[in-house]
């Protein structure tokens, strides 16, 4: 299982398809605090069609709540437009969590700072500041699922 980490989610359908991602791969779905949004959202339901009570999600109330509980010895890793080591370089494992931050401003620097060492990023043309985020979490998660597929784990 792969544990799919949003840091202070804004726009509802996005976080709703996600959910759906998770729910199709058998991950879970971390919800940081503060979202933009109520889950309660009709856009979030939406999204997430009729599997919202079946998604296993948890709840943290910020984001050092988040960092504290899943400390060494778990493998984080961060997506960001601010690195230049692509995803596709990295053998991720079983119980790996992808953390993503905010629609409009990715993660914050002190975090992506104090670990430089686990990010990544999603290789695009430089005309393109970013990608949707349901569609980086789509990317990055069948990318896991798939190599741990083909290892045979």
């Amino acid at each position: 299982m792969f544990n799919i980490a949003l840091i202070e989610p804004e726009i509802p359908p996005n976080t709703g398809n996600i959910a759906r991602l998770c729910l199709a791969t058998g991950s879970r779905l971390h919800l940081v605090k503060p979202l933009g949004f109520s889950v309660d959202d009709r856009n979030l339901h939406r999204a997430g069609m009729d599997y919202w009570n079946q998604i296993d999600i948890r709840y943290w109330k910020n984001l050092s709540e988040f960092a504290s509980a899943t400390d060494s010895p778990t493998r984080r890793f961060l997506f960001t437009t601010k690195s230049e080591r692509p995803y596709w370089d990295e053998q991720f494992q079983n119980d790996d969590y992808f953390v993503f931050g905010r629609e409009t401003r990715g993660l914050p620097e002190s975090f992506l700072r104090l670990n430089a060492e686990y990010c990544l990023t999603i290789p695009m043309a430089r005309s393109a500041r970013s990608l949707n985020l349901a569609t980086a979490v789509a990317i990055v998660l069948f990318e896991a699922v798939r190599q741990l597929r083909h290892h045979g784990t």
